[in-house]
């Protein structure tokens, strides 16, 4: 796979090439007497795209709803151009980081437009009487944000269904209106969950395209994904979960040569399982919680949806 990147349309204000926007370090997050994510480490650099893959029930979304304030993580700490980012998710948006979901999170009776005009909302400074009144400040800020959104319905392809309710869209296409509408946070990562989900081989290659062109605007992506050729097609770097913890990370050659992640994939038993770990992690959360240790979190719901 070969773009052409002599013409980025980068981001005013993108870092320099190979800084670290992203420094995840020994984050842990359990659900009670679960370890779902154990002590992972992960970076990305600008102008990266880097993949994260695993098993179903490796801990990949629970680890990106860490990164992106969904959940507290029990232990390690998330940074974003090395500033710790807050547990909350809307702050994280507002901080850079913008993401999609495995399940379309969409306003299915709201138009395309008005869809990606809620992404906007983090980055419009009118306020409440601003609204109310609806001075001049506020019709600029109204055109400024009609405006970008329709530049990025174009930008994946949308423009001409700009009217159209977000539900009557065909599933690829509510795929691409997800993007859109993280995008219109003006993020500088963007986490994709599964995008190309219940894709035909034409929407993944399209997909395909998108992302690099997202990248070639200066906007770093991590993605989770369990479309082998997908990933290994698209990412500079390749993070391998299993049962909560990484197994290995490197370039597409040297996670596809790794005998313990073919391993991993057919079900077969790893030299060095971090199972273990795993187990022991689980064994002291339980003590704690029966010597009367609060080891609970109220996040819990959605976790049976990670994958």
């Amino acid at each position: 796979m070969t773009t052409d990147t002599t013409t980025k349309d980068t981001a005013p204000g993108a870092p320099a090439p190979g800084t670290t926007i992203l420094d995840a370090r020994g984050v842990t997050m359990r659900f009670g007497g679960l370890t779902a994510v154990n002590g992972v480490d992960l970076t990305v650099g600008s102008g990266e795209i880097v993949g994260l893959i695993g098993p179903n029930g490796a801990g990949k979304t629970t680890f990106f709803n860490c990164l992106t304030g969904l959940y507290i993580p029990t232990e390690g700490e998330v940074r974003y151009k090395d500033k710790v980012l807050p547990a909350k998710s809307f702050k994280v948006t507002a901080a850079g980081v913008a993401r999609t979901f495995q399940n379309i999170r969409l306003f299915g009776n709201m138009s395309v437009l008005e869809n990606v005009l809620v992404g906007r909302h983090t980055r419009t400074k009118e306020g409440f009487w601003s609204a109310v009144l609806r001075g001049p400040g506020f019709h600029r800020a109204e055109k400024a944000s009609r405006e970008r959104a329709l530049e990025l319905l174009e930008f994946v392809g949308l423009a001409a269904k700009a009217d159209h309710l977000a539900r009557n869209l065909p599933y690829g296409e509510q795929r691409k209106l997800e993007i859109a509408r993280a995008l219109a946070s003006e993020p500088g990562l963007l986490l994709l969950d599964e995008p190309t989900a219940g894709m035909n081989p034409q929407e993944t290659r399209a997909t395909e395209e998108l992302v690099f062109a997202i990248r070639d605007k200066g906007i770093a992506v991590l993605v989770i994904e369990h479309d082998m050729r997908f990933i290994f097609n698209l990412c500079d770097r390749v993070a391998v979960l299993v049962q909560g913890e990484k197994l290995i990370e490197g370039d597409s050659a040297t996670v596809q040569g790794d005998e313990r992640v073919v391993a991993a994939y057919l079900g077969e038993p790893l030299a060095n399982d971090p199972g273990a770990a795993e187990a022991a992690e689980v064994e002291a959360a339980e003590a704690a919680q029966a010597s009367g240790a609060d080891t609970t979190t109220d996040t819990a719901a959605g976790k049976e949806n990670d994958r």
